[in-house]
């Protein structure tokens, strides 16, 4: 596997495990945070800056269930037809070794444990006055996941791909903690 394919791959892995491991909320009430003018919060599809295969599909997909699920906001994806608009781009996804473990037999360090971070950039924008009601270029999401052991500190592309067998449910999970944590930044921060 070359190092393009490992890092997409990686990429994945680490995308899917973080959303296993984060399990944020809307603390507050999110519904009264936002001018009350707003009704009608369109979210088109995100921008994917990375390589990353559809992670801006899940994302946005998990942020218009979050929306409908924890606030009273309708959700539309066609920009001209929301009272704001939810813009976001997926800037960035870093997958490297964060614990490592030496053998006892052998003095092999291999990594047993991978970082996950994603960076995103929102705007949460008034369409009628191009009022930003919400923006941040610094979204950052992180998270650690366990690697099977490979005997080096690079995991092999088998073990990378027995990692990643449970890619879609892991990057479904990542997907509804960016939305979980975007929702209540957008809707309590405001």
């Amino acid at each position: 596997m070359n190092r393009r394919n490992f890092c997409l791959f990686a990429g994945a892995v680490a995308l899917s495990i973080f959303a296993a491991g984060c399990g944020y909320h809307v603390a507050g009430h999110g519904p009264d945070a936002l001018p009350k003018t707003i009704h009608v919060i369109a979210v088109p599809a995100m921008e994917n800056k990375t390589t990353t295969f559809k992670i801006e599909q899940k994302l946005t997909a998990a942020t218009i269930h979050e929306f409908l699920a924890k606030t009273r906001y309708k959700v539309v994806s066609d920009p001209k037809a929301g009272d704001a608009v939810l813009t976001g781009k997926v800037l960035s996804i870093e997958i490297v070794p964060l614990l490592f473990q030496s053998s006892s037999t052998n003095s092999v360090v291999q990594a047993t444990a991978m970082m996950i971070t994603m960076k995103c950039e929102v705007t949460l924008t008034e369409r009628d006055n191009d009022k930003i009601l919400y923006h941040t270029n610094n979204f950052v999401f992180r998270n650690e996941y366990e690697i099977g052991s490979t005997g080096s500190a690079t995991p092999t592309q088998a073990q990378v791909e027995t990692f990643f067998q449970e890619g879609e449910p892991a990057s479904d999970r990542m997907a509804q903690d960016f939305a979980s944590r975007l929702v209540a930044a957008v809707t309590e921060n405001y």
